[in-house]
């Protein structure tokens, strides 16, 4: 069966970019398993023919209604699929799905009948709230950092913007290219609407969420964009945490050196 990427050089870019990015999740060991997950709006690269093209799905409901997704198309990493295996054949462990007009369930069109992320509503919520603010944010990435999650571990780091400025501590990157900080979610059950909902509240703030003892959730204008700021609040977290198993207490860049960043870089917060 031919391709939906064949002759679409820009959709394939798309795919290509989150198969390099799942094996990035994979080689820093983010992603066991079947852990974390993708999904990219590419409504924009979608033509006359792929809108034409018959579902290989029934319709599935994804539980919510997202008034802002009517006609939108997903690439969407498969439920129980390896971000290794994602990197290698994306398009046998991932499919582009198609909103449907109800706003509440979908189908999948191409190129096999391979069930989205397990996270979808998750997903589904967050490209919602980007298109309702007018956003130009396409991606969302969720994945496992060791270092991060590590930390939500620990009670006091589960105070509001408390790991934001650590890690903003840390190296002066941090504070340039993750300028909203890190909002934290206490924990919910994995895949559930209340995640989402909490998700989408922490978005109003942040472009990266911690979800408590479990992962990370970014959200970008494309999906190098999105893994960019997870991997770097990760060096921020690792270099803490060198430090710390050093036996000492990192000293970090001072609020009036952050401050000096904000207005060189001008920064929000």
């Amino acid at each position: 069966m031919k391709s939906i990427l064949e002759n679409r050089p820009a959709l394939a870019k798309q795919v290509g970019d989150v198969a390099e990015v799942a094996g990035y999740l994979w080689q820093k060991g983010w992603a066991e398993r079947n852990g974390g997950n993708i999904t990219i709006n590419i409504t924009e690269y979608v033509d006359d023919e792929i809108r034409g093209l018959k579902p290989i799905t029934n319709p599935v409901s994804f539980g919510v209604y997202l008034p802002h997704l009517k006609g939108c198309y997903f690439f969407c990493k498969g439920t129980n699929k390896r971000m290794r295996d994602l990197a290698r054949w994306p398009m046998e462990n991932g499919a582009v799905i198609r909103i449907l007009d109800d706003c509440k369930s979908y189908v999948i069109i191409a190129d096999n009948p391979v069930c989205p992320t397990s996270e979808l509503p998750s997903h589904l919520s967050m490209h919602n709230f980007l298109i309702g603010k007018g956003s130009t944010y396409k991606a969302a990435l969720h994945t496992h950092p060791i270092d991060l999650i590590a930390m939500t571990h620990n009670r006091a780091f589960l105070e509001k913007d408390k790991l934001t400025y650590l890690l903003w501590s840390m190296i002066p990157e941090t504070r340039a290219f993750c300028p909203k900080g890190l909002g934290i979610i206490p924990y919910k059950m994995p895949s559930s609407i209340e995640l989402a909902d909490a998700t989408i509240k922490e978005l109003e703030d942040y472009d990266v969420v911690m979800w408590e003892k479990h992962g990370i959730c970014a959200v970008g204008e494309n999906i190098m964009e999105a893994f960019d700021m997870v991997d770097t609040l990760s060096k921020s977290a690792q270099i803490y945490l060198t430090a710390k198993s050093m036996g000492f207490e990192p000293e970090g860049t001072s609020p009036e050196q952050m401050e000096e960043l904000k207005i060189a870089f001008n920064l929000p917060k």
